[in-house]
């Protein structure tokens, strides 16, 4: 299992879908798994605090725990801003792996603002920025690489579909 975490903006769709498509893995958006609530409040400029969130990290668990259990690996992409998010999906499988697309806050403003039709706006950032708990035992890739490196040093690093 991989996850390729960061703050919103970052490319954690973008290059979650690549990575997975390249190993012919399930590919899972982990905001597709938010609730109504959840996104309305996200929509409307507010930031989802700790109780917002457990039921969703919980579900993104229970996904990666059956693509496990079904004997497959799979790609989600999820923000795991925290050392507890994270440690709630280290419970889906003996082995999740997290990517930490890192970058400044001027370089994910850059890629947030070629995107359209998000429900995260770039104001939301500073607090995405501020609950960020940049993770100890990740394999961080700048954002300011091309998708394709981006995938490449993954797939290299933990010698993933060789």
């Amino acid at each position: 299992m991989v996850i390729v975490m960061g703050v919103s903006g970052c490319g954690k769709s973008t290059v979650g879908q690549a990575l997975a498509a390249s190993l012919g893995w399930p590919f899972f958006d982990a905001d597709d798994y938010h609730p109504e609530g959840n996104i309305r409040k996200m929509a409307n400029g507010l930031p989802l605090t700790d109780e917002d969130r457990a039921p969703w990290l919980e579900r993104l668990r229970d996904v990666l725990a059956s693509e496990h259990a079904a004997g497959r690996s799979a790609v989600l992409a999820c923000s795991a801003l925290k050392e507890r998010y994270r440690d709630v999906l280290r419970t889906a499988a003996p082995e999740v792996r997290f990517v930490y697309l890192c970058g400044t806050r001027d370089e994910v403003l850059q890629l947030m603002s070629r995107r359209t039709g998000h429900f995260m706006k770039p104001g939301m950032l500073e607090s995405q920025f501020a609950a960020l708990e940049p993770p100890r035992d990740a394999l961080s890739i700048p954002v300011r690489l091309s998708c394709a490196d981006q995938v490449q040093r993954i797939r290299s690093h933990w010698q993933l579909g060789d």
